[in-house]
């Protein structure tokens, strides 16, 4: 089975806590670690029904959804679960079983490290 690798985050020891992998894309060109970084967060949300999930789990009431209230987009069960298993993989959500249903989040940190990646740089 492949690896998955997360968008990481730098330590927030070392910057803000949410600071991406990545400078936003107008301060300096990225390293190729960088790119491969950004590059994993933007595919998975590169696909219509996971923008759509994520978009739905992210504006769900609490900032939490049950995968039952998020599944009505167009797709079979088993089709919606392995997209959202793509945003599992790629760092952009965090699961929880709780019974028998699994309740999808997104970190406040991945959206903050989202926006600062495309965040242009002030004008000097």
């Amino acid at each position: 089975m492949p690896t998955t690798k997360a968008l990481p985050l730098i330590d927030p020891a070392g910057g803000q806590a949410g600071d991406p992998c990545c400078p936003p894309l107008t301060e300096r060109p990225f390293t190729a670690g960088e790119a491969e970084a950004a590059a994993r967060m933007f595919k998975a949300l590169g696909d219509p029904v996971r923008l759509r999930l994520f978009s739905a789990v992210a504006s769900h009431e609490g900032g939490e959804a049950c995968v039952c209230d998020i599944s009505d987009v167009g797709v079979s069960q088993p089709t919606v679960s392995h997209h959202l298993k793509k945003l599992r993989e790629a760092g952009l959500l965090t699961s929880e079983r709780r019974g028998t249903w699994v309740y999808y989040r997104v970190e406040p940190s991945v959206l903050a490290a989202m926006g600062r990646l495309l965040t242009a740089s002030a004008a000097v």
